[in-house]
């Protein structure tokens, strides 16, 4: 099997149980060696009280876009360091988009940075990720 064929098996074995991206209404768009695209709409119910959107809803997002880039090769990974940088208030009725890229592997470690946007493509949020390759091989059946 091709790269890109084990990314879409890999990534659509992990959707299957993944109850919070598909509670959020997470979309795959993309995935491919060494990335994702996912997107998901915010609901009114994703607000904090200062009336816009709570920082954890593009949080998640992107967690889900550095998770499904970061297990493409098959190979079980796991987050060990995350952080984010909203730059831009996110409104419910926005659609976001959340853009994963490898930016270093090894063996065990691997950093990936994942951009936030909305529909208009306007970023609002920056993403960095760094994961643990278990080594463990993931079972696509």
């Amino acid at each position: 099997m091709d790269q890109t064929e084990l990314a879409r098996r890999v990534v659509a074995r992990m959707m299957q149980d993944d109850a919070l991206s598909q509670w959020l209404g997470i979309e795959v768009l993309d995935a491919s060696p060494g990335g994702s695209v996912v997107r998901m709409a915010v609901r009114p119910e994703m607000n904090n009280g200062f009336r816009v959107t709570h920082g954890g809803i593009s949080y998640c997002l992107a967690d889900s876009a550095l998770a499904f880039a970061s297990n493409w090769h098959g190979i079980h990974a796991v987050s060990i360091e995350t952080s984010i940088s909203h730059v831009k208030p996110v409104q419910s009725g926005d659609v976001l988009t959340a853009k994963a890229e490898e930016a270093s592997r090894s063996t065990r470690i691997a950093v990936y940075h994942i951009t936030v946007s909305n529909q208009e493509g306007t970023t609002v949020a920056l993403f960095k990720g760094m994961v643990f390759r278990t080594g463990k091989p993931w079972e696509l059946g």
